[in-house]
């Protein structure tokens, strides 16, 4: 039965609301439990009762019965069921990271990626100012680049779904009307964005707008070429940009040793992006991720970090290990 069938038969025939209901991970497991539950004991000593036109006369009236999380028994059910999503999705993430038969031509220009994913996304956001997002926060990669290559081909907006008679005009629209993204409010999107699974109520728009503001400043507006040049991104502490020696400027320059925090701590993959989403956000502030000091300028906290060794020091998990 449709999900929007099945919700309308609860309500019309049950007087069953269920709260945020978009927000339940995995509905039909959910929905099972309750029916268990539900034959063991009465329905109110789970939800609450509400009743409509409650002021006029009582044959008018009509009980309905919310069910949501305020319940701490519904509440841990859903927490339940979107744990065990989240291990499934960053399952598959980790089998997209270490997968190297990936092959795919930039939709934008001619150039081609194999191996890796993350080169491809970087490259179209530096070299086209189109963003999805960082490539940590991005799962079911080759589904969102087979959907947006699909409306590239059919001369379709990426933003506002507008279908166009050639690629040129096109491109001229999306860049005039700042259309180079994906849209917010377009839910196809949702399942590509690992924040959608982690923390409820928050959208993957906040990723993008959070996590990639510097891949979308500084952009130039002519779109005429649609090239491709070296790939390249911003050092955590400094403004240096390439990616393959990243680990050893960390190391080397701000005594920075991240593979060896990941073996200390064993972090997990998603706690080394936060790690690492934790002490970018800190710096960006001129704030020490150790002692929290504040200071004046970048080169302040860089210095700072060297003289009191501080690069390797790291606050409580509890600081930075939380949902983003």
């Amino acid at each position: 039965m449709h999900k929007d069938v099945l919700l309308k038969h609860l309500l019309l025939q049950h007087k069953l609301v269920i709260a945020d209901v978009q927000l339940i991970a995995h509905l039909p497991k959910y929905l099972l439990y309750w029916k268990g539950r539900f034959l063991e004991q009465p329905i109110t000593d789970f939800c609450s009762e509400i009743k409509t036109n409650s002021t006029g006369p009582v044959e008018k009236q009509e009980r309905y019965f919310l069910l949501c999380d305020v319940l701490p028994e519904d509440r841990a059910l859903r927490e339940k069921l979107q744990q065990k999503r989240l291990e499934e999705v960053l399952e598959q993430q980790q089998k997209e990271r270490e997968d190297r038969s990936f092959h795919r031509v930039c939709m934008f220009c001619n150039d081609e990626f194999t191996g890796n994913r993350s080169d491809l996304l970087n490259h179209m956001a530096h070299e086209h100012a189109f963003s999805v997002g960082l490539p940590d926060n991005i799962v079911y990669c080759d589904e969102l680049l087979d959907t947006l290559q699909s409306k590239v081909d059919n001369l379709q907006c990426l933003y506002c779904e507008k279908t166009f008679k050639d690629k040129v005009t096109l491109k001229d629209h999306m860049r005039k009307k700042a259309h180079r993204r994906i849209n917010a409010n377009n839910r196809q999107y949702d399942r590509f964005y690992i924040i959608n699974y982690l923390e409820l109520g928050k959208t993957w728009e906040e990723v993008q707008s959070e996590d990639d503001r510097e891949l979308l400043d500084d952009k130039d507006d002519d779109w005429s070429d649609w090239r491709a040049c070296p790939v390249s991104a911003v050092c955590l502490f400094c403004d240096l940009r390439h990616v393959p020696i990243f680990l050893s400027v960390f190391q080397e320059v701000h005594d920075f040793d991240l593979q060896h925090l990941r073996a200390e701590l064993n972090l997990r993959f998603y706690q080394q992006v936060k790690l690492v989403n934790f002490i970018r956000r800190q710096i960006h502030q001129n704030r020490c991720h150790a002692c929290q000091g504040k200071f004046g300028c970048r080169g302040d906290v860089l210095r700072h970090l060297r003289e009191r060794q501080h690069a390797m020091m790291l606050p409580p998990a509890r600081t930075w290990n939380q949902p983003q």
